[in-house]
């Protein structure tokens, strides 16, 4: 009886700190819709038409703004970026500045393997697996519809996992379906 408590203890010990997605998929990683190179942005500085535009984020994580030059915005959201854009303005530049970040377009995706289109696409909010062979015409003949393998945007390399309808994906994601053997 003390055998079952302590192998019960140590299973529970174990899933401490997991989370789970419906469907059996990957957590997304949690800093998965922060902001990374390739994003586009449009930035509205209130009152200042000549402070409002659209911007990327360059390779190195930054934004190039007029007046502050290039501010770090790899890792943070857009509220956050538009605090600390506000901030630096406020230092010198303007009174009290009132500053708005909306994502226009995320990092896209990209979708290989034994579907009918393989390539790049753009990313699109609430994107699952299912959404993802929808972009890419479907599968092809071939096609393994059971698993599917993932690399997050920031990893090593990719991973299987059981195909559920609704798996997420992320921004940068690379998804791949492999060929079924029979």
């Amino acid at each position: 009886m003390k055998f079952l408590f302590a192998l019960a203890a140590l299973l529970l010990s174990a899933c401490v700190g997991q989370t789970s997605v419906a469907g059996g998929g990957p957590p997304p990683a949690a800093d998965a819709l922060k902001l990374a190179s390739g994003d586009k942005l449009k930035v509205t500085t209130y009152g200042e038409p000549t402070l409002t535009g659209e911007f990327q984020v360059a390779p190195a994580g930054t934004i190039a703004f007029p007046l502050i030059g290039d501010i770090a915005a790899a890792g943070m959201d857009p509220i956050g970026l538009a605090k600390m854009l506000e901030a630096k303005l406020g230092s010198g530049y303007l009174l009290n500045p009132k500053v708005s970040v909306e994502v226009l377009t995320y990092r896209p995706i990209y979708i290989l393997g034994e579907v009918q289109k393989p390539g790049e696409y753009p990313f699109t909010q609430g994107l699952t697996i299912r959404g993802a062979v929808a972009k890419a015409d479907g599968y092809t003949y071939r096609a393994n519809q059971n698993k599917v393998f993932v690399k997050r945007a920031g990893e090593a390399g990719e991973t299987e996992y059981p195909m559920t309808a609704d798996f997420a994906i992320m921004p940068g994601d690379t998804v791949r379906f492999s060929e079924r053997y029979f």
